[in-house]
């Protein structure tokens, strides 16, 4: 294994808390069945992906009142309440992003699907966003994770040899597309285990 000098994070999962949830589990006064059944029918995770990879946020929203009118209210709390989805900063991980960043031995970097008409409100938020030497927004460069384009964009974009670096992602499919292109991965779970993880690669902090 050659010694790692790159760092790739993702955001959503694994630096910051994001979850739909926060808002329509208050919207459905509790009742995850009718919630899990708007999610997996109506504002889908591929919906939502569609946006992330920089489809406007008001035509999708259009879109899928105009295929499911009956639920046009529940639709437009998606993007108009964004905002109040997003937690916390997930402070483990964020710790273990400082010792990088302050370690000359590593090049810190960013690569996340998150929509470009969304991602200033974080930018605004966490503080710890400004810290990355380059941050690879899927919205801004029209495509997504796990799609091989971001990546090799991503790798070229920061002079980065992929057997070199390693990418920390919560979704394992994002993970799997990684490796076909010679980027080590971990499969984020928790700070905790992420810090073993990373001993793995002998990245000690």
């Amino acid at each position: 294994m050659k010694t790692i000098n790159t760092v790739i994070f993702d955001l959503g999962g694994v630096l910051i808390d994001w979850n739909p949830e926060y808002v329509y589990l208050e919207v459905f006064e509790g009742n995850r069945e009718k919630m899990d059944w708007f999610f997996k029918t109506i504002c889908t995770q591929d919906w939502n992906e569609n946006q992330d990879a920089g489809y406007p946020l008001q035509k999708a929203t259009s879109e899928r009142i105009a295929l499911f009118p009956e639920h046009e209210d529940l639709i437009r709390i998606y993007y108009d309440r964004w905002e109040e989805m997003l937690g916390n900063a997930i402070e483990g991980t964020v710790d273990i992003l400082k010792s990088l960043i302050g370690n000359t031995s590593y090049k810190v970097i960013a690569l996340t699907n998150w929509s470009h008409e969304t991602f200033p409100i974080a930018l605004k938020r966490f503080d710890f966003l400004h810290w990355f030497e380059g941050i690879v927004v899927s919205g801004e460069e029209k495509t997504r994770k796990p799609f091989k384009d971001i990546y090799e964009l991503t790798l070229k974009r920061y002079n980065i040899n992929p057997e070199e670096s390693i990418f920390i992602d919560d979704n394992l499919r994002n993970i799997e597309a990684s490796r076909e292109l010679g980027i080590n991965g971990i499969h984020f779970e928790s700070p905790k285990t992420l810090r073993e993880q990373l001993k793995h690669y002998s990245i000690n902090i």
